[in-house]
């Protein structure tokens, strides 16, 4: 974004949260497309496993559905974890601090831009981008640690889920604010005579990605109003998170392993990191050929598939997967083994699936097979409460996220009731390297 005028600051101030743009090279977050494919960012480099044609246009493989299992990162095996689910809803008092650290942040970036501009020579002009560099570097060390910190406060018991979700929010809200004043910046540079962008500002941009997630998003647009009340699973341990939720017809999961990121690692190359990725998720890589993006020490990787899209973020050093962002279609979902019961005139299927995943619910007639609508279903995890996950829609079907221990699912239409009991999660399909 362009420098904002003071006036221009202070309307956005009272009117709401001030609009941030997608990081160079992300596609904005999107509820209905699947498909994020890599645009790149001035000097970054981005290339295809595959031919240089539009991946939309290579022909598809032929996958044994059957057999196809979507791996996913989580904490740590063998770590201590916390783990809950959380329902979001609209927050004032949320939405009303992150609008206010987003025009603080682009009030900061106006700032920085108009200092730059007002150098008096070429040379004051290097020196005050190359300055504005070094602080934005100094501040993403923060930001690192910062959103640890959150991970393992959380994990410890002294953050509830809204505060630790609220503060990834902002944490992600400030590097995309971050990275957008690097886009500022790297303008003026290359308007500047005699001198050009360091490759250092790249590499930050790409550093700075890793901070956003497509659930932060989402968590991000429920408090605000934006988007429809939503139920989260969160579960974090020393220095690693992993949140998910279902939202317009996918399921979306992030996680973060701040132990799979060498900081201080040296580069790594595109082939590199599509080769981690691949080895790490066979079956993904199998559905298409991934596209990387990235510079020095992070690469970035992106395979949009036909049932949905797997973002990696590969690190040089432990050249391991640090950050993944998972979105899948629930009607393709296929992590899922089926438990059935009948009984009180239902037929009631449910898919489970591994911890945080997504179960569908169908409830049918047991003499017709007909789907069953607007009936009320319950969840009960281990020894707790009762809790309605909704109410069953035209084809019999609701949806929930799968709790990390034994639960049951009971489907009520008084008098009849029909429970599921003595559900167990799946285990993890887990990248390969942590199989």
């Amino acid at each position: 974004m362009r420098a904002l005028p003071i006036a221009l600051v202070a309307v956005l101030l009272l009117a709401g949260p001030v609009a941030t743009v997608a990081a160079p090279g992300v596609a904005p977050a999107s509820t209905g497309s699947t498909a994020s494919t890599g645009s790149t960012a001035s000097g970054a480099p981005s290339v295809s496993a595959g031919s240089p044609s539009s991946v939309a246009a290579q022909s598809m493989p032929q996958i044994d559905r059957a057999n196809l299992t979507l791996r996913t990162l989580s904490t740590p095996p063998g770590s201590e974890t916390r783990v809950s689910a959380y329902s979001r809803g609209p927050d004032l008092g949320s939405s009303l601090g992150f609008a206010t650290a987003d025009a603080d942040a682009a009030v900061e970036t106006a700032a920085v831009v108009s200092r730059i501009e007002r150098a008096e020579t070429p040379v004051e002009r290097q020196q005050r981008i190359l300055a504005e560099i070094n602080r934005v570097e100094r501040a993403e060390v923060a930001l690192n640690s910062r959103q640890a910190d959150a991970f393992t406060a959380h994990a410890a018991g002294e953050l509830s889920d809204r505060e630790l979700v609220d503060e990834v929010g902002r944490v992600a809200a400030t590097a995309r604010e971050y990275d957008e004043r690097l886009d500022e910046i790297d303008a003026l540079a290359e308007a500047t005579d005699g001198f050009s962008s360091p490759g250092r500002l790249d590499e930050l941009q790409v550093a700075l990605q890793v901070y956003e997630g497509p659930v932060r998003d989402r968590a991000l647009a429920t408090a605000r109003g934006q988007s429809p009340p939503t139920d989260m699973y969160v579960e974090s341990s020393q220095g690693s998170v992993v949140l998910a939720t279902i939202h317009d017809g996918q399921y979306v999961r992030e996680v973060f392993r701040t132990d799979r990121w060498d900081r201080g690692g040296g580069p790594i190359s595109n082939d590199l990191a599509i080769e981690v990725t691949e080895t790490a998720y066979p079956e993904t890589a199998a559905l298409r050929d991934p596209d990387a993006f990235g510079a020095g020490a992070v690469q970035r990787i992106t395979i949009p598939h036909e049932f949905g899209t797997l973002r990696t973020f590969v690190s040089g050093g432990t050249e391991q997967v640090f950050v993944e962002h998972q979105r899948t279609d629930l009607s393709a979902f296929p992590d899922s083994e089926p438990v059935a019961e009948s009984g009180d005139g239902f037929n009631v299927t449910v898919q489970r699936t591994y911890a945080g995943g997504p179960v569908t619910v169908t409830v049918l007639d047991e003499e017709t097979g007909d789907p069953v609508s607007d009936v009320t279903v319950t969840k009960t995890v281990g020894d707790g409460d009762s809790q309605a996950i909704g109410t069953t829609d035209a084809g019999g079907v609701v949806r929930t996220l799968s709790p990390a221990e034994t639960y049951r699912i009971t489907v009520v239409d008084e008098p009849r009731v029909i429970v599921v009991g003595d559900l167990e999660p799946l285990p993890t399909p887990l990248p390969v390297v942590e199989a």
